[in-house]
């Protein structure tokens, strides 16, 4: 009976001595994944929320309306909730600052086109985010 285990504890010893050294050493560290394949399936229509929501900033703002800051603080609140990095939270802000700049450029009074794409920008932005929750929220 001796005899039959010496084989297989010669083979355990062997494969245990290298295992054993691999174990003494530091794990190599995992290869970097780029950023582009880390980011989340909704990523697109994040990206385009916060263009909106640019856009509306200044909209509401050249249109006095009441909720002129609302915008920039559901920006912000949007950005400290899903900017896990700074490359993604670099994103969100250029393209928060080209929805506003779009319309800086084009408006400089609350005209009925100004009221006609806040309603639009209102509409799409109420989409994108029923979409986002239905498709990826618990």
């Amino acid at each position: 009976m001796v005899r039959a285990l010496i084989p297989v504890l010669a083979v355990q010893v062997a494969l245990a001595g290298p295992a054993a050294a691999q174990r003494a050493t530091a794990p190599p560290a995992p290869p970097a994944v780029p950023e582009a394949l880390m980011q989340a399936p909704y990523e697109p229509q994040l990206l385009r929320l916060a263009e909106i929501m640019g856009a509306l900033h200044y909209l509401r703002t050249v249109c006095t309306a009441p909720d002129t800051g609302a915008w920039r603080r559901e920006m912000q609140a949007l950005i400290d909730a899903e900017a896990g990095s700074a490359e993604r939270r670099e994103r969100l802000i250029q393209r928060f600052n080209r929805g506003y700049a779009g319309f800086e450029q084009t408006h400089r009074s609350c005209t009925p086109a100004a009221q006609v794409a806040t309603r639009r920008y209102l509409d799409e932005g109420q989409r994108i985010v029923a979409d986002i929750t239905s498709r990826f929220v618990n």
